[in-house]
């Protein structure tokens, strides 16, 4: 039972007792008590329903964010660059991995490489230097 309904209920009870609310302190008193406990009641359920909405709307952001964030922050699979194997003339990938282990393997041939990596810029500093 929601609380409307339960102040409902309660309104219903004192029109059933007949109290009266004019001449009467305590039926005045509990008439007025109802009025603010309606009044409570439907604020409550206003914000009940605008939490919901906020809620809802939240949920949509989340997801609208989360998608975003994917496409900023999400590493690209595809950093490789492909080389020809100098045995067997097939692709060779060469990714990260490869990169961070400093050797790769043709899996066409088997046949395995270690990987030099000179920066071009620093080559030409050398060639300057001697």
């Amino acid at each position: 039972m929601t609380i409307s309904e339960k102040v409902a209920y309660l309104k219903g009870l004192a029109e059933g007792l007949n109290l009266d609310t004019e001449k009467s302190k305590e039926g005045k008193l509990i008439s007025v008590m109802i009025g603010i406990l309606e009044e409570v009641a439907m604020s409550i359920e206003d914000l009940e329903e605008n939490s919901l909405a906020l809620g809802e709307e939240i949920d949509t952001l989340s997801d609208d964010l989360a998608d975003v964030e994917n496409v900023v922050f999400e590493e690209d699979d595809d950093d490789f660059f492909e080389v020809e194997c100098p045995d067997c003339g097939e692709p060779l990938r060469i990714d990260e991995d490869d990169l961070a282990e400093g050797v790769v393997q043709c899996p066409s041939c088997d046949s395995t490489y270690s990987l030099d990596l000179v920066d071009d810029e620093d080559e030409e500093d050398e060639d300057i230097e001697d």
